[in-house]
Parts: structure tokens; C-alpha cells; sequence
């Protein structure tokens, strides 16, 4: 059996419960689950959105999902055009030596293959901290290009 697939629409809530998860260990747990249905809402606009948007789930041998990778298409200059962004990766604690992170990696570069994306980036959680999260990246094959930064926009008038 294959670990991974891609997810669907009607994973949008199992999606969201491992976004969730995911900020819940990178943040504050209460953050990740106080804003659960949040993120299922959003799984569920973003999965079908199949030509910008993909949705990789990683599972154990017994069939438990206990990982996840989103990626999307971003546009550059310095890219040559349309390349892929890693949003959410995320693995369970427990699961976390199954080799199923470099699987999802690996479903993610097939994926930007298929789409003709010469690159896939990806930003690191905050140093020291999540030094093994670089660490693992970089045995993936990704280089280190800076670090990345996030302007929150404040919605405006309707």
C-alpha cells in the first residue's frame, strides 16, 4: 500500500484537523484548535482549486492519516513563471520516523514535475527552535535562500 495520496475534497475536514495540529505544536495548542473549523472551511474552498492548489496525506501502515503536505502555485520572475510553494508539512509526533515525510517530499516533486515547476520552496519555522526542521529539509535536497517574512493585511472596508 501505498503511504501517500492525494487528498480530495472530502478530506477537507481531516485537512484542517492536521493544519490545526500542525500550528497547534508551532504555536500554542489552543491556537491550533480554536481555529479548527476555520481551517476545515478553507480545506474545503481550497481542495478543488486542483490547477492552482494540491493536498498530499500521508498514512501508517494500519491505514491512520497522520500526514500532510499542501502546495500551490506561486508566480515569479525569477523562476521563469509558475513554480510551487509548500504551505502546511506536517507529520505526527508518533509517526515521524516512518519515512513519511520524504515520501510526501517526494509526492510533491512529482507533483511540480507534472506541472512543469523548475522549483519548489518552502519556509522553515523560527531557529533554534525547529533547527531539525531545516536539517531535514536540507537532507531532502532544498538549499537555504534566506529566510522568509509575512505581512498580515487588515481586511479593509467592504
Amino acid at each position: 500500500m501505498n503511504p501517500i495520496r492525494q487528498a480530495t475534497a472530502r478530506d477537507a475536514d481531516l485537512v484542517g484537523d492536521l493544519v490545526a495540529a500542525l500550528l497547534g505544536e508551532l504555536y500554542d495548542p489552543d491556537y491550533g484548535e480554536g481555529r479548527r473549523q476555520i481551517y476545515r472551511a478553507a480545506a474545503a474552498e481550497l481542495l478543488p482549486k486542483a490547477d492552482i492548489y494540491a493536498a498530499f496525506l500521508a498514512a501508517t501502515p494500519s491505514g491512520e492519516p497522520v500526514g500532510l503536505l499542501t502546495l500551490s502555485q506561486c508566480v515569479s520572475i525569477y523562476a521563469g513563471g509558475p513554480f510551487g510553494e509548500i504551505n502546511e508539512f506536517y507529520v505526527r509526533p508518533p509517526a515521524r520516523k516512518l519515512g513519511l515525510g520524504r515520501a510526501l517530499i517526494a509526492a510533491a516533486a512529482d507533483e511540480a514535475a507534472r506541472r512543469g515547476w523548475p522549483i519548489i520552496e518552502v519556509g522553515a519555522p523560527h531557529l533554534p527552535l525547529w533547527q531539525p526542521t531545516l536539517d531535514f529539509y536540507l537532507r531532502c535536497g532544498f538549499t537555504e535562500i534566506g529566510p522568509r517574512l509575512e505581512l498580515t493585511i487588515e481586511p479593509g472596508p467592504a
